[in-house]
């Protein structure tokens, strides 16, 4: 059995240091052989975002160019449907094999809402989830939705090496480090004329600058 693969997915509207420290964070936390960044196309949880789906998958490929263990994958950008989760996973299961362990990142938050996801309880058949939270603050099953803590009881794994055993199915938790950075904060700044340096690499802050992105945008 190979190691897992991380799939990390996403709007990266745009991509910064918080996104970029959980995908890191993760390959020691939970064993994985890399990442696999899957910016989306469309995402059907939000509106469609100011930039176009290829200036984030730009940015995307901008920040993460210089680590070997990171790669991208840009089927979600290129395709014309909304970018669900559950089916990027299928393709990516006829593209890898069923035997493959899929890891797929997500944070506490995003987790808790997992319910609202189109064909949630798929998903488990597809990957093993891990969910990031901060040191400290343990994802509570009191604080998920009746459906999802028995999922969540029932399929948590002791171990991250367990990741390893299957394909999919498994839940497991961790700890990364807290970077109070969101995108939506970078784009207010970004849209009042004010500097974003440090919260996102040089590469992506250039490449938003050069193409005048986010600007006069609330």
């Amino acid at each position: 059995m190979p190691e897992p693969l991380g799939l990390f997915g996403g709007t990266f509207d745009p991509v910064h240091f918080g996104h970029l420290r959980l995908a890191e964070e993760s390959i020691s936390h939970l064993g994985l052989s890399g990442v696999r960044w899957i910016p989306a196309g469309q995402p059907p949880h939000r509106n469609q975002p100011d930039v176009t789906a290829r200036q984030r998958l730009e940015m995307v490929l901008r920040s993460t160019e210089k680590n070997e263990r990171f790669s991208v994958d840009a089927s979600e950008v290129e395709a014309a449907a909304p970018s669900y989760t559950v089916r990027t996973l299928e393709r990516l299961r006829a593209e890898l094999g069923s035997d493959y362990p899929l890891v797929l990142l997500v944070g506490a938050d995003a987790f808790a809402g997992l319910t609202t996801w189109h064909r949630w309880r798929d998903i488990f058949a597809l990957a093993h989830i891990a969910v990031s939270h901060r040191p400290g603050f343990p994802v509570e099953i009191s604080s998920l939705p009746n459906e999802l803590a028995t999922e969540f009881n029932d399929r948590r794994l002791s171990n991250a090496s367990a990741l390893k055993d299957a394909p999919a199915g498994g839940v497991v938790t961790f700890a990364m480090t807290q970077l109070a950075i969101s995108a939506t904060q970078i784009r207010k700044l970004l849209a009042n004329g004010l500097s974003a340096r440090y919260l996102l690499p040089d590469s992506v802050l250039d490449y938003i600058q050069a193409h005048q992105l986010y600007r006069n945008r609330l």
